[in-house]
């Protein structure tokens, strides 16, 4: 598992993120979401997240930007993020999103290669 993080946009609001491969959803905090429209999960379900358990009830799609790139998420909003490395967490990037996008990142060097956005070209089938 390997995570970095970055200073991002959200929705036009810069935005402190933690990308995490150890993490399969992306989370956002509600606050940064607004204005963005939100769908509620057909069935609840539970996600261990930052030491505490979380009903997941809706999901958004929201846009954002690294390096002035633009990638959009399935995201779960939530109230809070936490921290981590002494910064306070405005979202999780998860490995779903990161996939997607062909991010891929090196822990040792704290970067994420973002090619794929770069590229905007990808091959399904």
């Amino acid at each position: 598992m390997g995570r970095i993080i970055k200073e991002i946009e959200i929705e036009g609001k810069p935005a402190i993120a933690l990308f995490d491969t150890g993490a399969i959803h992306t989370y956002i905090r509600s606050s940064f979401l607004a204005e963005v429209p939100k769908r509620t999960v057909q069935k609840t379900y539970k996600v261990a997240f930052g030491g505490k358990e979380i009903e997941v009830r809706e999901v958004c799609v929201a846009l954002g930007k690294i390096e002035g790139l633009e990638f959009d998420a399935e995201a779960v909003p939530t109230d809070q993020i936490g921290r981590a490395d002494g910064h306070e967490l405005d979202a999780i990037i998860g490995a779903l999103t990161m996939e997607k996008w062909e991010m891929k990142m090196d822990p040792k060097k704290q970067e994420i290669d973002l090619e794929g956005l770069r590229r905007r070209e990808f091959t399904e089938f």
